[in-house]
């Protein structure tokens, strides 16, 4: 595990520690199992699929630790709607605070302001931040293979898809997918960011699809260029979560369209 990625979970543990003493997990869990129904995520993507179509999970990020504050002017809620309106399938948006300058409000907001399925973007590491995320109508949530052992994935997982959310499993590399292969959801993200260095290699998507047979494989990190998307699509995949390059430009929906030819 990489030093930032054991900083970012030694934090999460006292955020989520903290929580619970503001709202009991009880009231949580009644909370969660109470809300709105979820939107289905995997169902909108694999839509978009049935009719040959690229899939994009558009990410609300403001910030990260490797490269600051991306977006300025940030409003979530716009941000959400030109996702949309330039033909985003489902958004992700990014609830840490101390790291990614995240808020669970920006998930809230950006869900209201359209009609499509939403994934709460955090380190999830205990059942409580399930329950957080579906009472602030979180539609999906990430799971990271690299933060958790596979007996606490396992559980989170269940608990997540008992709760009505689609589960995005993170994966980096060949032991993480093999030993992630007992897991349920069929949505598998390919981080093609190395955590411990920070550096982006396109390579290790495709290096992973042999582990990754009937599963939807989402690419992550580093889709800059329609020749990303097209290099990608190439060998079948489908589904793409983008954030910074889309954050950085002027006109949001307009660059949707331009990176996916829409």
């Amino acid at each position: 595990m990489s030093d930032i990625l054991q900083k970012i979970l030694a934090t999460k543990a006292a955020e989520v520690a903290a929580a619970k003493t503001l709202i009991a997990p009880d009231v949580l869990r009644r909370q969660a199992e109470t809300a709105p129904p979820p939107r289905d995520f995997i169902g909108a993507l694999r839509a978009k699929h049935a009719v040959g179509n690229a899939a994009l999970i558009a990410e609300i990020k403001k910030a990260s630790p490797s490269k600051g504050l991306i977006r300025e002017n940030f409003n979530p809620e716009q941000h959400a709607r030109d996702y949309e309106a330039g033909g985003a399938t489902c958004l992700s948006v990014l609830t840490d605070t101390p790291y990614f300058q995240g808020a669970p409000e920006y998930l809230q907001q950006a869900r209201a302001a359209v009609a499509l399925p939403v994934l709460r973007k955090d380190f999830i590491i205990d059942e409580y931040q399930l329950f957080q995320a579906r009472a602030w109508g979180a539609d999906a949530v990430l799971l990271i293979a690299a933060a958790l052992d596979t007996p606490t994935l396992r559980r989170l997982e269940q608990q997540a898809h008992d709760l009505g959310m689609a589960v995005l499993l993170e994966l980096h590399d060949e032991a993480e997918a093999e030993r992630c292969a007992v897991l349920n959801t069929p949505l598998r993200g390919v981080n093609n960011r190395n955590l411990r260095t920070f550096e982006v290699d396109l390579q290790q998507t495709i290096k992973l699809l042999p582990y990754l047979q009937g599963q939807v494989v989402v690419t992550e990190s580093g889709i800059a260029t329609p020749d990303d998307v097209a290099m990608m699509q190439s060998y079948g995949v489908q589904t793409f979560l983008v954030g910074e390059t889309l954050m950085r430009q002027p006109d949001v929906k307009a660059a949707v369209r331009n990176l996916f030819g829409n």
